[in-house]
């Protein structure tokens, strides 16, 4: 998936930034990195309570081969019916996003202490 897909994509959202990463693309809003685009699939960022409504629909973690072995991380595949809904893309990207300010409001406010 190239850059203007992506764009195009997360355009109901607002604008979004999108750099080269993983052998992907990460994708900003707001300065907050909250999804990944790797071998045409978006993952979304997701917390301890949003990650079981990514499991319910079906979607499956980031996994990566690290060096002692795969890696997961918090990013779970887009619910495939987001991909031709913009209700339902919007809502998932959403949480996303809620999830990726979250970590920078805990980030901020481990900083402060």
């Amino acid at each position: 998936m190239d850059r203007d897909r992506i764009e195009e994509l997360f355009a109901p959202l607002g604008p979004v930034k999108v750099k080269r990463m993983f052998g992907g693309h990460g994708i900003y809003a707001d300065g907050l990195f909250f999804a990944i685009e790797t071998d045409g699939e978006i993952y979304l960022k997701a917390d301890k309570e949003t990650a079981p409504q990514f499991e319910a629909a079906g979607s499956s973690p980031f996994v990566y081969q690290g060096k002692n072995g795969p890696v997961t991380i918090s990013y779970w595949s887009l619910p495939h019916e987001a991909l031709e809904d913009e209700r339902e893309f919007r809502r998932w990207a959403a949480l996303a996003l809620g999830a990726a300010r979250a970590a920078d409001a805990k980030k901020s406010r481990t900083r402060r202490k």
